[in-house]
């Protein structure tokens, strides 16, 4: 098939983990024979049109029309100050992308399209103006939405944009079943849901590819002995992420364990918010900070050189930071109350278990989980192992775009009016769960 892939972010341009996914499920497409024309955003400096992977990559050039967009906007985008810029290009990117996906490729190339994918609110106006032009089939990808990122508030602006491609769409994928029961909570129809979970390169995330010497120069550069314990949290610094309540927890587990060391590797606004913490607790040789977006390489090398994992998220559509960490081998503390993808892949218990829930509102709570993992490193090293292997049975990009596939040509047969009688194999449904941490 023939697909039109619309997503805000893609190399190599990558801000988030949306970019990530792109990155992977398009190739992965390609390789299973399908062709995919991508359309994104242009910074400016990129190429308007290039082939990456054999990717057909589309990146219409944007102007400034923030000028213009103050006279038409409503008192909500006002509120965005110096993020109406941001508006303006996300406006500008959605209008000229539906026009070139119509005009350029399908009226004048004559490019027989068989489907439209749309990722997010980013991309939902130049999907609706897609669908609406053509009548292609379109689905709607979810990855997170605006009132689960702003906890409950938000723009009401990008809310709209979320719930008209909702309802214009022919089927909407999300990436967990915790997300898929938040839109059925939100008034999106049962029936157009459906769960496909993210992937990582499993080949490249693969412990045994790291050398200890390797490891042990990372862990010296955080001041970290081999006899310590090293605690790792990759991600942005924000208030989702749940790392403001993983700072207060350390001084709970330290009181415990003394030989435990926190590294934070990230970059976002909470920045001052942990330094001002680390130092009123005064616990700044047991937790160490960089705030940057490392390479993918020196990522992996974190992760290899952590005892476990934690990502205390309070939201959390998916988390393939965390499925990163499970392919390393890696024990995990994950946040579990609320909307959280973890819960479709961290086993909590059982001869399965591959990690531990808590509320990542709850610094003691963190506390607790860290420090069952740390009471008996042994068990918490074969939660690992097991965690690496329930990556490779389900998450690899093969079988992500094996699955997505699928949906997209039972999409296509229900709106061309064919008969479906493909029995598919979709992801298993989200195992049963104990209770979270000890809420």
């Amino acid at each position: 098939m023939r697909i039109g892939f619309f997503v805000w972010e893609y190399p190599p341009r990558i801000v988030g983990g949306l970019g990530t996914y792109a990155e992977n499920i398009c190739p992965a497409l390609i390789s299973k024979g399908h062709d995919v024309s991508v359309f994104t955003m242009n910074d400016g400096s990129l190429k308007t049109r290039e082939t990456l992977k054999g990717v057909d990559v589309n990146r219409p050039m944007l102007v400034d029309g923030g000028s213009i967009l103050p006279l038409c906007m409503t008192e909500d985008l006002r509120r965005w100050g110096t993020g109406i810029k941001f508006f303006n290009d996300v406006l500008l990117y959605n209008i000229l992308s539906a026009t070139k996906f119509v005009n350029q490729l399908i009226k004048k190339e004559g490019y027989k399209f068989d489907i439209i994918c749309v990722h997010d609110w980013l991309s939902a106006m130049a999907g609706i103006m897609a669908k609406r032009e053509t009548g292609l089939p379109f689905v709607f990808h979810l990855h997170s939405t605006e009132w689960g990122r702003a906890l409950n508030g938000g723009s009401e602006t990008i809310m709209q944009f979320e719930k008209n491609a909702a309802e214009i769409a022919d089927r909407i994928m999300t990436v967990s079943y915790p997300m898929q029961e938040d839109l059925i909570k939100h008034g999106i129809s049962s029936e157009k849901i459906h769960v496909c979970w993210n992937g990582i390169p499993v080949e490249r995330y693969d412990p045994h590819k790291l050398s200890d010497q390797a490891i042990s120069g990372l862990r010296s550069s955080y001041g970290i002995k081999p006899d310590e314990k090293m605690i790792l949290f990759v991600g942005r610094l924000t208030a989702v992420k749940g790392i403001v309540n993983l700072v207060k927890a350390m001084p709970l587990v330290i009181s415990r364990y003394p030989d435990a060391k926190l590294v934070i590797l990230g970059k976002g606004e909470l920045e001052r918010t942990i330094t001002d913490l680390i130092h009123v607790f005064k616990i700044g040789d047991h937790v160490k900070t960089k705030f940057e977006f490392v390479s993918e390489g020196e990522r992996i090398l974190h992760y290899g050189a952590c005892d476990l994992f934690v990502a205390p998220s309070v939201y959390e559509p998916f988390g393939i930071i965390a499925l990163e960490a499970m392919a390393m081998e890696k024990p995990l503390v994950v946040g579990a109350r609320g909307i959280s993808g973890f819960r479709d892949f961290v086993i909590p218990s059982g001869p399965e278990q591959t990690g531990i829930h808590v509320d990542g509102n709850n610094s003691a709570d963190i506390a607790w989980g860290i420090n069952s993992l740390l009471e008996d490193l042994d068990a918490a090293k074969e939660m690992g192992k097991r965690g690496r292997k329930r990556v490779e049975q389900y998450f690899t990009w093969d079988k992500i775009a094996a699955h997505t596939i699928e949906v997209y040509e039972e999409v296509i047969s229900e709106v061309n009016g064919g008969k479906h009688t493909q029995i598919f194999s979709h992801p298993p449904s989200r195992p049963s769960l104990s209770p979270i941490g000890s809420v």
